[in-house]
């Protein structure tokens, strides 16, 4: 049985907001050239925003009254490179599984739906692409929870389906083809941005399925007493080291989740 201590709020993002201001400035002045190019801003940022805020924070801590929170410091210094991994998680009385839990239950647990204020590119020699809300439709392979000492993080590893492979039939229904996989380099979510939504078999359209997005099912599962603080794991996890992601940039963009259940606390994780 492991116990993590959950960030209360979601005041990390807020935190860190000014930084990425600051980031941006800092590269519009090293790269003039590239200043008015949208996507290759937000492409240096997203590559490089971790190691510079690290530098930048760490420089402010040896300063006198440098005003850097504890919560900032730690997400300025990482987390634990042994990530433990969960089939299912849960989170404001909504269970996520990993679509391998989902392939041996009778019910359906592990579909996302995403809604991100994003770029939005028009071919590949497109400089300046636009920015507008963007759905993304996903089936969780993998839950992380990463350790920063002071709190856990609970992230999502995602296929998500190609943008193209999205239609909306004469009925309104989203259709998706879930063997059609996109955004491979943008595979991670923070577990509080999604809404859960389920896939069904299209009868009409073979290869395709049909999102649904149905009423928060309670998870009212008989809990023992091993409850400590914030989170109980009901089953050890395992863990891996953590493979080479280029950004957690999720944290800059956190959207909150939209499908949040009022009168629930905590976040319990099985």
């Amino acid at each position: 049985m492991g116990v993590s201590k959950p960030l209360s709020g979601c005041t990390n993002t807020e935190e860190v907001l000014p930084y990425i201001e600051q980031h941006m400035i800092h590269i519009k002045t090293a790269y003039p050239k590239f200043r008015k190019r949208t996507k290759w801003l937000q492409d240096k940022h997203n590559s490089t925003f971790i190691q510079w805020l690290r530098f930048k924070v760490q420089s402010e801590l040896e300063e006198d009254n440098h005003g850097v929170s504890e919560n900032l410091r730690w997400l300025a210094a990482g987390p634990n490179m042994a990530v433990p991994l969960y089939r299912s998680y849960l989170i404001k009385c909504i269970k996520f599984n990993i679509k391998a839990q989902d392939d041996v239950r009778t019910t359906q647990n592990s579909g996302v739906y995403l809604l991100a204020h994003t770029m939005q590119v028009a071919s590949a020699k497109d400089k300046n692409p636009i920015l507008s809300n963007m759905g993304f439709y996903g089936v969780i392979q993998e839950i992380w929870d990463l350790d920063y000492q002071k709190f856990t993080i609970p992230v999502f590893r995602c296929d998500w389906i190609d943008s193209s492979s999205l239609v909306v039939d004469e009925l309104g229904f989203t259709l998706v083809d879930l063997s059609k996989i996109g955004h491979r380099n943008d595979q991670f979510v923070l577990a509080s941005q999604v809404k859960q939504i389920f896939f069904i078999d299209d009868p009409m359209h073979r290869g395709w399925s049909v999102v649904l997005s149905m009423p928060n099912r309670e998870y009212n599962d008989v809990i023992g007493d091993e409850v400590l603080g914030d989170v109980i794991i009901e089953c050890e996890p395992f863990t891996r080291g953590m493979p080479n992601v280029d950004t957690f940039d999720e944290l800059v963009g956190e959207l909150g989740s939209q499908n949040i259940r009022g009168g629930c606390e905590d976040i319990w994780i099985e």
